[in-house]
């Protein structure tokens, strides 16, 4: 779901970029010192988590002969996700990587009919994200002393050689000092033009260094995100649950809302209609005439209940849609819009029923918010294929300013889309025009 805004508005100032090149103010952002101190900070880390993983899982390995081997197992796995929890803290605060936390153990423990120390071990064993993170506190410590010694080596040099002309007056001094004499000839850089090389090569050395350090710290952030995040499984059951609960919630609102339609509406005009047809039986016999008017009203109110009976019904599923397809059923409902409406449809065949029903519904609700909202005077609706999507956009003419993300019908749409895998794009600047596009998968 995304929205698009004009940058600036009229009459306003575009802004104005940095003075200074990206290259020029990279060494003193804050984003290369936060990387810099993650790589000083990874070493001795990962020495103390390899230790400690190295030495618990051997620990556990070697006690597999006895009884304490799965427990002491369990705990080394236990405190490797513990080791998770602080690098993606870590992660968070100095890379600003946002990994989500993995599935929690005691999800595995429930499928356990006897819980207690050695179930919550054998969960703990059967859990791929624990190893995941066993995994992390091994290997990460070879890379961790690469990245340390790289980024430390070329950040301090950087700024040796840059400020070389600052210190290097140091160095006659301590070559004056008694057994120091066969360094004074030939062995500092002490002339001008020296001095100036030095200084040269360390700014082209800084300009450098933080990409170098962006580059080390990619390699961290993919580690941190594949090895200490959730398990691509675990994420779509995740997204899953939630489609599921999304589409629970959307049938019970429209079983309410078909519920409240026919109590309100059909019900209660069946309920007046059949007290009418009994006065008017009582009166047939006292008074012909008067009773053959209420059963001339009766008759009035039997084609109003019939009519919103097809208005429900239509609502539910239309029939037109199932016997003739989107084409047929689109141009119906473009007819019942109070803005003249141009329907185009483009498809080689019908996609699924479900997918063809979403669809169907999809320009149905922006039709209508087309009619009570834009003031528009006219509108589009294209529909057509693209590889394995049904893609559709609805455009108009109006006011503009439509914002899913106010809370308004576009928001619960959106969530319905999402819950069949699909995407709602509104692009809607204030004065118009506006123009929403759908995306579904063909099939369901």
């Amino acid at each position: 779901m995304a929205t698009a805004y004009e940058p600036y508005g009229p009459g306003t100032e575009p802004r104005r970029g940095p003075l200074l090149p990206a290259a020029l103010r990279a060494p003193f952002e804050a984003r290369v010192w936060r990387e810099f101190l993650y790589l000083v900070l990874s070493l001795p880390l990962s020495l103390l988590t390899f230790c400690y993983a190295i030495t618990m899982l051997a620990l556990g390995v070697g006690l597999l002969v006895t009884f304490l081997g799965i427990p002491v197992l369990g705990v080394a796995l236990a405190g490797c996700r513990g080791i998770g929890v602080m690098e993606r803290a870590r992660a968070r605060s100095l890379l600003r990587l946002e990994v989500a936390d993995p599935e929690p153990v005691r999800s595995a423990t429930r499928r356990s009919s006897k819980p207690g120390p050695l179930a919550w071990a054998g969960a703990l064993l059967r859990s791929g994200t624990s190893w995941r993170h066993a995994l992390y506190s091994v290997i990460h410590l070879p890379w961790a002393f690469f990245a340390f010694v790289v980024s430390m080596v070329l950040w301090v040099n950087a700024w040796g050689f840059l400020t070389y002309p600052l210190w290097q007056w140091v160095f006659p001094t301590y070559a004056d000092q008694p057994g120091m004499e066969i360094f004074k000839e030939g062995f500092f850089l002490d002339t001008p033009l020296e001095i100036a090389a030095t200084s040269v090569a360390g700014a082209l050395l800084l300009v450098a260094t933080p990409y170098l350090i962006r580059g080390l710290t990619a390699v961290d952030r993919l580690m941190v995100s594949g090895l200490l995040g959730p398990s691509r499984l675990a994420e779509r059951v995740w997204e899953l649950e939630s489609d599921r609960g999304t589409v629970v919630d959307t049938a019970a609102a429209d079983l309410r809302r078909i519920e409240r339609d026919l109590h309100d509406g059909a019900q209660a005009r069946l309920v007046a209609l059949a007290m009418d047809l009994g006065l008017a039986k009582e009166k047939l016999q006292e008074d012909p005439e008067a009773g053959a008017r209420m059963v001339e009203e009766a008759h009035g109110e039997v084609k109003l209940a019939l009519q919103e009976l097809r208005d429900l019904a239509r609502g539910i599923h239309p029939a037109i849609l199932t016997d003739r397809g989107l084409g047929p059923s689109l141009s119906a409902l473009a007819a019942r819009c109070t803005v003249p409406v141009r329907v185009s449809v483009d498809l080689p065949e019908r996609p699924a029923a479900a997918i063809e029903g979403i669809a169907y519904f999809t320009v149905s609700e922006l039709l209508q918010n087309i009619s009570k909202h834009s003031g528009a005077r006219t509108a589009t609706v294209e529909v057509w294929r693209s590889d394995d999507r049904l893609m559709l956009q609805v455009c108009d003419d109006g006011r503009g300013g439509a914002d899913a993300r106010a809370g308004s019908g576009l928001a619960g749409l959106a969530e319905r889309l999402d819950a069949v895998d699909g995407l709602l794009v509104v692009h809607s600047p204030a004065g118009g025009p506006t123009s929403v596009t759908a995306e579904l998968p063909w099939r369901g």
